[in-house]
């Protein structure tokens, strides 16, 4: 099956949308679950059509096509019909997310300075408290505001169709800004819908198919795989709140249980969560049979994590078989590599000295090795390779390399960045001169055509010339003690006098906390023992000395909109001295 085998014939999402508003109106498409759990709001294909014209037209009023339009809104149904009206209008989306209250609104003043946009576009709840914010924020303040919960429906039926075609810029997509400063990946109508026939048959959904989703709809997986894939293969997704989700990782599940959702997922990071936070008690009643897809990808992707998943939650229904990792960012608009569904799980026990200097050697018994799971295979009508990143030779298939990717889903480039755009987007092999190719800035490698993906090139830590891994060594700490918050350790280098030096930064439970301010430690653990745990298990895991270890509360590290952990932002901290560590 391909893209045109697909019953819906569209160029643009526009397209799409009004084909389901139009023959199918009464469809419900989406479901917000506004509590976590069951009190609940839906749109239906004709609704969110109406809706969306509604906003198209007010921005037709004043905004030209190709206009940008900043969304921040809260989790929820407005967020979908803001995207699908600045759509209809011909106005790129900007999609953003509300700052913390007495938090700067650093990211979006970023995002602001670089879109340039026309309009700012949210719910009245929000510019409220967004006014306060307005003094230490004044880019916030020159911003034309619009809150589109007090448009009237009637405008509606003024409508006018905007002139579109597939290469017309649908949205910004801007990056984490784990590496760097957040950039706008432009994202063409083509480049979605590409890609969005490509996740609908590397995840075989129909409109049987249901969806629960607590991503963030303003992040490249939640918008385009819990939003736009649903749209695509016109069946329905149950939608929470990233919030809901953290507070309380079992509702996640419950929600697949109640809905007999199909399709789910999130990072690694999330299986780990719900792995170590569910309690025996929850696991009553919770029907996980009907989970025949569970995505993994948006970060590294832990063997050890699915298989602990796996093992805690089979008696409640869910195959193991059911896993799916796959490898995807924003610059390709979202998936690049993908499995077979429903199929055991690829991997490979490797050698982790020999890892840690770019080559790939399968482990025996008594090595000291490190499991990769693979990634799949790429998309068939597009090219992964693995480069060297200093030669920009093709590696050989026992080396680690840099990840380029050629091929339709391929995003147009970085807003108004056009030297970023040329040294990532149009990279070209020095031997054979073949390209242009994507750099990825992820370092992986290729075996029988499946891609490991293993880390992230500028994450690199190089100690005493060996190379290695943070996640590697931020899994041997979280697994050092049930006292560490899963998913908030970091390790990065630090130059010592002349030489390379590692630290690790980690969040300590909430309820050590405050136990601890309590005059109970609650395990009888004092910080130092803690510490000395921490340099055990990566001393003996890794052969590796850490020069300094913070302990620091829930919260304190810096992650990205997308929960990734900001490496150079806390050696910034670090070294600066902004983290107050709790010994």
């Amino acid at each position: 099956m391909n893209f045109f085998e697909h019953p819906v014939k569209a160029t643009t999402l526009v397209d799409l949308l009004r084909y389901r508003a139009i023959a199918q109106p009464d469809l419900k498409g989406y479901t917000f679950l506004t509590d976590g759990e069951t009190e609940e709001v839906s749109l239906t294909y004709g609704e969110l059509d109406r809706k969306a014209r509604t906003i198209a037209v007010y921005l037709q009023s004043f905004c030209d096509p190709g206009d940008r339009a900043l969304l921040i809104y809260p989790p929820g149904l407005d967020y979908i019909v803001a995207f699908f009206g600045c759509l209809y209008a011909g106005v790129i989306a900007v999609p953003a997310y509300p700052p913390r209250p007495n938090r700067l609104a650093t990211r979006l003043q970023t995002m602001i300075a670089d879109a340039q946009p026309k309009v700012a576009l949210s719910v009245r709840s929000v510019l409220g408290n967004l006014e306060r914010q307005w003094e230490r924020s004044p880019e916030l303040k020159t911003l034309h505001w619009a809150a589109t919960d007090n448009l009237d429906e009637s405008l509606a039926d003024k409508w006018q169709f905007p002139i579109l075609s597939g290469d017309t810029l649908a949205f910004l997509q801007y990056t984490s800004g784990s590496t760097a400063e957040p950039k706008g990946v432009a994202i063409a109508h083509r480049n979605l819908l590409h890609n969005l026939s490509w996740i609908y048959r590397c995840f075989e959904h129909s409109p049987n198919s249901t969806g629960v989703i607590w991503l963030p709809l303003y992040h490249d997986m939640g918008l385009i795989g819990g939003v736009l894939q649903p749209l695509y293969g016109g069946f329905p997704v149950i939608l929470m709140s990233p919030l809901m989700f953290l507070q309380s990782p079992i509702r996640w599940l419950q929600a697949i249980s109640r809905y007999k959702a199909n399709t789910s997922g999130g990072p690694n990071f999330a299986y780990n969560l719900v792995a170590r936070k569910v309690t025996p008690e929850q696991l009553t009643n919770l029907d996980l049979s009907s989970w025949n897809l569970a995505f993994n990808g948006s970060e590294a992707i832990s063997y050890e994590i699915l298989e602990q998943f796996a093992q805690m939650f089979e008696p409640c229904g869910f195959r193991r078989e059911a896993f799916y990792p796959c490898y995807g960012m924003a610059e390709a608009t979202l998936i690049v590599s993908g499995g077979q569904k429903m199929s055991a799980i690829a991997y490979k026990n490797v050698k982790a000295e020999a890892l840690e200097k770019h080559h790939v050697i399968a482990a025996s018994n008594g090595d000291n090795a490190r499991t990769v799971v693979s990634c799949g295979r790429s998309l068939v009508d597009q090219k992964v390779l693995v480069v060297n990143p200093k030669t920009l030779i093709q590696c050989a298939s026992y080396e680690v390399g840099e990840i380029w990717v050629s091929g339709s889903s391929v995003a147009q480039g970085y807003w108004n960045q056009e030297e970023e755009t040329k040294n990532t987007f149009n990279a070209y092999l020095t031997d054979t001169n073949e390209g242009p190719f994507l750099r990825t800035g992820d370092l992986g490698f290729l075996e029988d055509d499946e891609l490991f993906v293993t880390g992230r090139l500028k994450d690199i830590i190089i100690i005493n010339g060996r190379n290695y891994y943070p996640q590697d060594i931020e899994w041997t700490v979280e697994q050092s003690h049930s006292l560490i918050r899963p998913n908030c350790a970091a390790g990065f280098s630090v130059e010592i006098g002349g030489e390379e030096k590692l630290v690790v930064i980690a969040e300590i439970e909430r309820n050590y906390i405050k136990r601890s301010n309590n005059g109970n430690s609650g395990e009888d653990i004092e910080p130092k023992q803690l510490i000395q745990a921490i340099r055990k298990a990566v001393s003996g895991q890794h052969e590796l000395q850490v020069y300094d270890i913070l302990l620091l509360k829930p919260g304190t590290i810096p992650k990205t909109s997308s929960g990734k952990i900001q490496r150079h932002l806390c050696r910034t901290h670090y070294l600066a001295g902004n983290f107050e560590g709790l010994l």
